[in-house]
């Protein structure tokens, strides 16, 4: 048996609410409707509605890429912090 207690890493982290803020954000953005229900400004001809929702596709592309990269990094930092014993920050 070991003396050290064990030490538990908190759930909530500011790395994990970046990451919840990166999934929520398109949802949030398509969900108000109201925000983009009409046709101008257009661009390139086409109305505001059309080029707004493809814009977040892109958009939520990027936010979900950056939301799986900060996960792998928050994984293998945690991981790397429980082989190294946790309490030794």
């Amino acid at each position: 048996m070991s003396d050290v207690p064990e030490v538990r890493q908190p759930v909530v982290t500011p790395v994990r609410v970046v990451i919840v803020v990166c999934l929520v954000a398109p949802f949030v953005a398509m969900l108000w409707v109201g925000s983009y229900a009409r046709t101008d400004p257009t661009f390139i001809g086409i109305p505001f509605f059309y080029w707004y929702q493809m814009l977040w596709v892109l958009i939520s592309t990027a936010l979900t890429v950056t939301a799986y990269q900060l996960w792998q990094r928050d994984q293998r930092a945690r991981k790397a912090d429980h082989t190294n014993g946790g309490a030794q920050r």
